[in-house]
């Protein structure tokens, strides 16, 4: 538990720093590096580059914000369950009932809980769901698009060709043997390993929205589906997406708003009461 709580601090101290030498690089090093000349052919280029770039980052730091302003947990339920010896569970968390979950680390019971996300600190769930959907698909591609920016630096101003995919693959072992032999900067050698970072980061993120997508669409949580639940959902694909980006998803996927109205239903509402029972597994 003492990891977990260690790295439910330090995964948000990451993002913000990551987020902050990918603004400085962008706009210290790779538009003036890339778009050095002030003609007017490239006044164009150097707009559309700082206007996508900053679409990206707004919209994903704008969903993790929204992320933490509305989360999943329950208002109403302020009593703190004790685990049974006997519990199955995680080790972050107690199953209660209904897809309610007890989270030790945010120390609240959530609602239909998917998991406990260390980059924002707190839980996803019923909430929040669609918010931290779409952090995860614009933190991909700001990523992702500074990698491209970031390779096109080295072209430009170190005319490293990569046009064989081993250049990519060997270029940190290789930078951080020269940073050592003195040829190669302490800047340099950075800004290789944000390369890979931004990879690493954008491929990840990529492939667990995928994952996420699939399981609104399915009516699943990530939780139901470790436990070994299988869920009768009885609503098409369709309907569960909308429970979770709304009516006016179009604007949702533009702006970091809120686009779905938050309500509690019946059955979760008729549960308040029994707070202090546990689920045995």
């Amino acid at each position: 538990m003492l990891k977990l709580r260690l790295l439910n601090a330090v995964a948000p101290a990451y993002f913000f720093m990551a987020t902050a030498a990918t603004f400085v690089l962008h706009f210290c090093y790779f538009i003036p590096t890339i778009f050095p000349s002030p003609d007017t052919s490239l006044r164009g280029s150097t707009a559309l580059h700082t206007v996508v770039f900053l679409f990206l980052m707004f919209n994903a730091l704008g969903n993790y914000i929204m992320t933490i302003k509305y989360p999943a947990e329950s208002a109403n339920e302020t009593v703190i369950p004790v685990c049974s010896p006997h519990c199955s569970d995680k080790v972050d968390a107690h199953y209660l009932l209904n897809g309610r979950h007890f989270c030790k680390l945010c120390k609240k019971v959530i609602l239909k809980r998917d998991h406990h996300c260390f980059f924002t600190g707190n839980c996803i769930g019923n909430k929040n769901m669609r918010y931290f959907i779409m952090f995860c698909i614009y933190t991909s591609c700001t990523c992702l698009y500074s990698l491209v920016l970031g390779v096109a630096f080295l072209t430009v101003e170190y005319s490293i060709s990569f046009e064989n995919p081993l250049t990519f693959l060997t270029l940190l072992p290789l930078s951080t043997g020269y940073f050592f032999m003195g040829t190669v900067s302490g800047l340099q050698l950075f800004l290789v390993l944000m390369l890979y970072v931004w990879l690493g980061i954008g491929l990840v993120c990529a492939g667990f929205c995928c994952q996420q997508v699939l399981l609104v669409a399915r009516g699943q949580t990530w939780c139901q589906m470790q436990r070994g639940e299988l869920v009768e959902n009885h609503n098409p694909w369709r309907n569960n997406l909308k429970d979770v980006f709304g009516t006016r998803w179009i604007l949702g996927i533009i702006l970091p708003v809120q686009t779905v109205e938050i309500t509690h239903s019946f059955k979760d509402r008729s549960h308040i009461s029994n707070v202090k029972l546990l689920y045995s597994a």
